[in-house]
C-alpha cells in the first residue's frame, strides 16, 4: 500500500466531491483493454498466458523487454531436494512478484515448492489498476491455492500487505491451509481517510501520480486500487473478528511502518491466532507484552538505519535492486522540500520508512531487511512446528 495515498485521502476528505480529474495520454496511466486471465487448468498455462499478455500490454522502461516480464511474473521456484509441501506468495498494491525473490529463494532452498502469483492490474502499466475488482484478487488467489492443493497435502500461504489481508481471508475459511506467512499484514491501515477510496474514485482517478521509473513496482496509485486494498481489509477484519486460526502463523512487521496499524496486527496476533508456536516479529524498540514476539532494534546507525519500513522486511541485503548495493534508491520518500534532489545526487544518506523525519538526516526508503538471516530461521522454526 502506498505511504503518499494516506496523504492525498486526507485531502480530499476536506474537498468538495465536485468534478473529474482531466484524462491523460502518458502510456503508463492508461488502462489496456483488459486484464489477463488467471483461471488456467495448470500454472505453467498460467505463467506463459501471463508474459504473453505482459508483452502485448506492459509500458516498457527499459530495452531488456524479457526481463521485465520476468521480473513481473508468477513465478515458480522448484527445490533441489522437494520435501513434499509448497507454499503461495502473493504480493502488495502496487507491486509485482519479484517482492517474495529472497524469500522465495529461501523456502526452495528448505525443500518447499513456491508459487508467486501476479494479483490482475499489477506489472503491465499503474492505469491497470483502475480495473480490478475484489473479485479478481479473491479469485487469483482461491484458484491458485486450489491448484496447489490438489497437488500438495500439505500447502501454506503468505503474503505481503493487501497480499497477506487476501491470504489470510482465504486460510481461515479453507480448512485444507496448513499454516500462514504474513508480512507487514495490512489488516488496518494507520489511517481511517483510507475507507472514502472507494466514494472518492466516483470523481477521482488517481490518489497520486508520480513518474514511473521502477521496473519492479508502480509509483503512483489510481483510487480504484486503494479502494478494492480497503475491501480486502475489511473481509480480513471481520474473519478475524468472527474466529480464530489456530494453526501456526508467521508474521513480520516494523514499529516504523507508517502505512498500516500495527496495534491492531499485535491485538489479532493475539487475540485470534493462539497456537503456541507462532511468531512474530517485531523490528523496533518498544517491547511487546506477547511471549512470543522476536524483537529486533532498528536503531542501527553503523548502517544508516533510523527504523524500519513497510517493504524492507521481505529483501536480503544482497538483493541486486534493493539491497545494501541495490540499483533502486526510493529517495521520494516524506522527506522536507529539496531533500529529494540532495538523495538522488549523494551516497550520504540515511534509511528509514516513508515520512520519518530527524534534524540533520536525509532519509531514503529502508529496502532490505538487516536482519533477514535470522528472520528465515524464525520463519522455518514456525513451518516446522507443523510437523
Amino acid at each position: 500500500m502506498h505511504r503518499n495515498t494516506i496523504l492525498t485521502l486526507l485531502a480530499l476528505t476536506t474537498l468538495s466531491l465536485v468534478g473529474c480529474s482531466n484524462e491523460t495520454t502518458i502510456p503508463a496511466y492508461e488502462t489496456s483493454p483488459d486484464l489477463p486471465s488467471y483461471q488456467q487448468d495448470n500454472f505453467d498455462a498460467y505463467v506463459n498466458d501471463t508474459q504473453d499478455w505482459l508483452l502485448k500490454n506492459r509500458v516498457f522502461m527499459t530495452k531488456d523487454k524479457q526481463l521485465e516480464i520476468q521480473l513481473n511474473s508468477p513465478t515458480e521456484y522448484k527445490p533441489a531436494s522437494p520435501n513434499g509441501k509448497a507454499v503461495l506468495l502473493v504480493h502488495g498494491l502496487g507491486d509485482s512478484p519479484y517482492s517474495f525473490k529472497d524469500i522465495a529463494t529461501h523456502l526452495a532452498e528448505q525443500g518447499y515448492l513456491v508459487r508467486t502469483v501476479l494479483l490482475p492490474g499489477h506489472g503491465s502499466r499503474v492505469g491497470d489498476l483502475m480495473q480490478p475488482s475484489l473479485d479478481d484478487w479473491q479469485g487469483v488467489v482461491a484458484h491458485h491455492t486450489k491448484l496447489l492443493e490438489q497437488e500438495y497435502d500439505s500447502v501454506w500461504l503468505g503474503g505481503y500487505s493487501t497480499g497477506a489481508n487476501l491470504v489470510t481471508s482465504q486460510a481461515m475459511n479453507d480448512p485444507k491451509i496448513s499454516g500462514l506467512l504474513l508480512f507487514s499484514p495490512a489488516f488496518q491501515p494507520s489511517s481511517s481517510a483510507v475507507q472514502y477510496a472507494g466514494l472518492a474514485s466516483y470523481f477521482f482517478t488517481w490518489a497520486d501520480q508520480d513518474p514511473e521509473d521502477n521496473v519492479l513496482r508502480y509509483n503512483s496509485l489510481p483510487m480504484n486500487g486503494a479502494s478494492v486494498y480497503y475491501e480486502t481489509s475489511e473481509v480480513v477484519r471481520d474473519d478475524l473478528q468472527d474466529k480464530h486460526f489456530d494453526k501456526p502463523v508467521f508474521i513480520m512487521m516494523s514499529e516504523g511502518d507508517s502505512v498500516i496499524d500495527t496495534r491492531f496486527v499485535q491485538q489479532a496476533f493475539t487475540e485470534s491466532m493462539p497456537n503456541p508456536n507462532n511468531v512474530l516479529i517485531w523490528q523496533g524498540e518498544t517491547t511487546l507484552d506477547d511471549p512470543r514476539a522476536v524483537q529486533y532494534s532498528m536503531k542501527l546507525p553503523e548502517q544508516r538505519i533510523s527504523n524500519g519500513s513497510h517493504m524492507g522486511l521481505l529483501f536480503s541485503p544482497s538483493n541486486p535492486y534493493y539491497g545494501i548495493n541495490g540499483s533502486e534508491k526510493i529517495c521520494s520518500n516524506g522527506q522536507e522540500e529539496g531533500f529529494e534532489e540532495q538523495c538522488n545526487a549523494t551516497s550520504e544518506v540515511w534509511y528509514s520508512a516513508w515520512g520519518y523525519r530527524e534534524d540533520g538526516k536525509n532519509h531514503a526508503r529502508l529496502t532490505y531487511n538487516p536482519y533477514f538471516a535470522d528472520s528465515m530461521k524464525e520463519l522455518d522454526s514456525v513451518l516446522n512446528s507443523a510437523g
